[in-house]
């Protein structure tokens, strides 16, 4: 059946309306929250919620919290009316795009260079915030999950992601929320989160989508130049080349590790971090490896901050 354009809402309250008026009627809500400018990797979670939800909400929203000063936040990619095209391009669509414009008040200062960031690119309106003159003071931190890997580089990077998603899912209320394992700690964390806070909502990890060259899909990918892009194969080459050396037998964390470091440093890349952690609690392994791990990666390529990952079994 041909799927019409999806219902655009700005608003909390009228996003929260629609969702319980779905549930009333005993439908099951899927969640895929972005931050827009979509690419395949976005739309394989939209056709994994037509699996598993009758239907689907997406949210469009670049979140300011999990930005830093020094960050990109005002060039964060923005295409609306092509992620538009791009959802319904997916057989079936998507039903609402809930695209507020700021979910958090911030206080003076950073909230004027929000909006007028916002304003540039025509992001929403501003019904989502309640216009107290109070601000918002509430943080949510998954401490533990939250330490390693890409918290150390941006230590406010996490608080501001399980904040906001928090609050999406107070406002959509979905069944069933669905996130990409390249964000592979933001994953853990939405869940670990969903866990200890009892949010009646099942958290999906769907695997990593590759362009044919191996390169992980990303919004930030477009920033590549020709000659970086070429650089940055080589994340995933030596993931593969670490997989296969535990899958012949070495179990050695740290002789696994030092051969990805080399790979991309000799690809021209800058290394932030490179981990081998345990998938469940994100805890480091130092020595042998004897349970599942991910190994996971954030890379430099010029002004490209460039992250991926790979689950291995233990060995």
């Amino acid at each position: 059946m041909a799927m019409t354009e999806p219902l655009v809402i700005t608003d909390k309250n009228q996003m929260r309306q629609w969702s319980r008026s779905m549930r009333a009627q005993g439908k099951t809500i899927g969640l895929v929250p972005t931050m827009g400018y979509l690419h395949e990797g976005h739309l394989s979670l939209v056709r994994e919620a037509h699996q598993r939800t009758h239907v689907i909400v997406v949210s469009i929203y670049v979140n300011p919290g999990q930005f830093a000063p020094t960050e990109d936040l005002s060039t964060y990619p923005s295409d609306f009316s092509g992620d538009i095209k791009k959802l319904n391009s997916v057989p079936g669509g998507v039903h609402v795009v809930f695209h507020p414009h700021n979910l958090y008040d911030y206080g003076a200062g950073k909230e004027e260079r929000i909006e007028k960031e916002k304003e540039k690119k025509g992001d929403g309106d501003v019904s989502c915030l309640d216009n107290s003159g109070l601000g918002h003071e509430t943080w949510i931190k998954v401490h533990n999950l939250e330490k390693g890997m890409c918290g150390k580089s941006r230590p406010i990077f996490f608080r501001g992601v399980a904040t906001v998603v928090a609050k999406l899912f107070n406002i959509v209320e979905p069944d069933i929320a669905f996130f990409g394992k390249k964000d592979y700690q933001q994953w853990r964390i939405i869940q670990r989160m969903v866990r200890d806070l009892d949010f009646g909502i099942e958290v999906v990890g769907s695997e990593i989508v590759r362009d044919a060259d191996g390169l992980a899909l990303s919004s930030r990918n477009v920033y590549l130049s020709p000659e970086l892009r070429t650089q940055a194969l080589s994340i995933n080459q030596s993931l593969y080349q670490a997989k296969r050396l535990a899958e012949n037998g070495e179990a050695n964390s740290i002789k696994l590790r030092d051969s990805v470091v080399h790979s991309i440093e000799e690809a021209g890349g800058k290394i932030d971090y490179v981990e081998v952690v345990d998938q469940e609690n994100l805890e480091a392994v130092e020595e042998t490896i004897v349970r599942p791990v991910v190994f996971c990666i954030a890379a430099w390529f010029g002004k490209v901050r460039l992250i991926d990952n790979m689950e291995m079994i233990s060995v």
